[in-house]
């Protein structure tokens, strides 16, 4: 099976870099929340902050805000926001 690839432009840099599979489309939903963010809840996906962590490491900036839950389940969650400007140069679906 093959893997989708992002090859993007984080902010002024020079060089693209490359963004595969879940990390694509974790990049890809971050995109399209936009200044709002996104939550585990809204995006239910197995390791989002795995995700984040990688994408960090590609020197990606996100931010992570820390949410009270509301209802019955006391504690908090994560709610991710893209704070780094991102080009998609190339879009290559496995």
């Amino acid at each position: 099976m093959s893997r989708r690839t992002l090859r993007v432009l984080v902010g002024d840099a020079a060089e693209p870099v490359n963004i595969v599979g879940r990390d694509a489309w974790a990049l890809e939903a971050l995109l399209s929340a936009g200044m709002i963010g996104l939550t585990p809840i809204d995006r239910p996906a197995p390791r989002w902050s795995h995700y984040i962590f990688k994408l960090r490491g590609k020197g990606i900036r996100v931010e992570t805000i820390e949410e009270a839950n509301r209802g019955e389940f006391k504690g908090t969650h994560a709610r991710y926001v893209l704070r780094s400007p991102v080009t998609i140069l190339e879009d290559v679906k496995g």
